[in-house]
């Protein structure tokens, strides 16, 4: 039996038009719960971001429920936040990676644990990320004022993908050593080596003792396949990337509009479709 749920939020769980998750989600996940199967929210946003998700689906600040934010960087008890594993990147890392982004016509997210500073804060930009999660804009043009602080990733958005592309590529000589991925269709994130949603759920499976083939993996983006490669079950919505869709064990009929995590839980869980 499937003891372990990870899901994507944004284009997999929550809906586009008001970032929430839907009746359906929301009753069969509430369903495979009282099965004792964990469901476990993950991100490339932070922790603390997930407040308005975990309370729809009645985990918020629940003691042995779990979240795996900023791509893998951290796992979290939900009861008080409690930090269980965190990995971010070196300071000199994130310094080189924001002087080297004023080259480029991209808006920049820095993320600490508490705050995600955002410089270069574009209006769509702007729009998208309302009702998401909270940011601080800055205009400086170094990362001095964060010395000291530990920094979980960056990452830099253009909605224009073979752009990010030819970006990830001229930056090869920093990002050699870092985890490079791709998210919400405007998204080049970096976090350090090995950090990455799949070695995220692989580290919450050994803390809580589950085997591998017992999870499921679901998401629609390129920073959610290794966890849709690592888990038992790897699943794409409907409106996942399309060349990701045949390495993913199945693809639902739904998008994300549309309870798409619903019929997964159905499906493969409550086995009652």
């Amino acid at each position: 039996m499937y003891k372990i749920i990870v899901s994507d939020l944004d284009e997999t769980l929550l809906t586009t038009d008001d970032k929430s998750v839907s009746e359906a989600n929301r009753a069969a996940i509430k369903a495979v719960r009282e099965m004792g199967v964990r469901f476990v929210p993950a991100s490339g946003r932070g922790f603390r971001s997930m407040d308005k998700t975990l309370k729809e689906l009645g985990l918020y600040d629940l003691p042995e429920e779990y979240v795996i934010s900023f791509n893998g960087g951290a796992i979290t008890e939900n009861r008080g936040n409690r930090v269980l594993h965190f990995q971010g990147i070196p300071f000199s890392t994130a310094e080189e990676l924001y002087r080297r982004g004023f080259q480029y016509d991209v808006c920049m997210h820095v993320y600490t644990i508490d705050t995600v500073y955002v410089s270069n804060f574009v209006s769509w930009e702007q729009d998208f990320l309302r009702g998401r999660m909270e940011v601080t804009e800055i205009h400086e043009k170094n990362l001095d004022f964060l010395k000291g602080q530990e920094i979980v990733k960056c990452l830099y958005m253009n909605t224009d993908h073979a752009y990010l592309t030819r970006i990830a590529d001229e930056l090869s000589d920093v990002t050699g050593d870092m985890d490079v991925s791709y998210s919400s269709n405007r998204y080049l994130e970096f976090n350090q080596k090995g950090v990455n949603k799949g070695s995220g759920l692989r580290k919450l499976a050994e803390l809580l003792g589950v085997d591998m083939k017992d999870t499921i993996a679901i998401g629609d983006n390129y920073n959610d396949l290794t966890m849709i490669q690592a888990a038992g079950l790897g699943v794409g919505v409907a409106n996942t990337v399309e060349e990701m869709k045949p390495l993913c064990d199945y693809v639902t009929a739904a998008d994300c509009n549309h309870g798409a995590v619903a019929e997964v839980l159905h499906k493969f869980v409550l086995r009652d479709w």
